[in-house]
């Protein structure tokens, strides 16, 4: 069982950044970033395989957010710039214990374990 603890979350104005930080027990072949808004089905945002360190990103976020992971510490990180209003949801930290070709990215089903996620707001 890998229990995962995200962190980071808050209010900020568009344009503005996050740092979203989740601690974990152990870690698995695929980790990641994902999102849902109010009325919403939930997405993928970022996502990377914990050895080799391949990332893959959403459109919408790519080259805005930035995923990392530090191994000797079990923690991953998702790095959120020029936030804008269309970011705002919960965001969830998860874990895929198998292969998946884009690391759970559009398929978030994939994934096993999941954090209680962290809220992110972004006003206008």
């Amino acid at each position: 069982q890998v229990q995962l603890v995200e962190s980071g979350g808050g209010s900020v104005q568009a344009g503005g950044s996050l740092r979203l930080s989740c601690g974990y027990t152990s870690s698995t072949v695929c980790m990641g970033w994902f999102r849902q808004a109010p009325g919403k089905e939930r997405e993928g945002v970022a996502t990377i395989f914990t050895l080799a360190g391949n990332t893959y990103y959403a459109d919408s976020v790519r080259g805005r957010f930035a995923i990392s992971r530090d191994n000797a510490k079990n923690m991953l990180y998702l790095q959120m710039n020029s936030l804008e209003p269309e970011d705002t949801a919960i965001y969830y930290c998860a874990a895929a214990r198998g292969f998946a070709s884009d690391c759970a990215l559009t398929d978030h089903t994939r994934n096993n374990y999941w954090g209680q996620g962290t809220q992110v707001t972004v006003s206008s």
